[in-house]
């Protein structure tokens, strides 16, 4: 495996971890008493997007360039 490939394996759990908090953002939003508060939820929902697609397309990227 080239390093290249474990690093896309890494990127790619970060995705993960992302879109896990994405979905439990707006499973706490619409229960109506988020644990964390409303501002901090919709700050983890709000950063979560743009990570969990960064990560995801960059984990894909580096996953096709490791089997070239």
């Amino acid at each position: 495996m080239s390093p290249d490939y474990i690093k896309a394996q890494l990127i790619l759990l970060i995705s993960i971890v992302a879109g896990i908090a994405f979905v439990g953002c707006i499973y706490e939003l619409s229960y109506g008493a988020p644990d964390f508060g409303f501002a901090v939820t919709w700050a983890i929902l709000l950063a979560s997007v743009p990570i969990g697609v960064y990560s995801f397309v960059k984990a894909v990227s580096l996953a096709r360039k490791s089997m070239q």
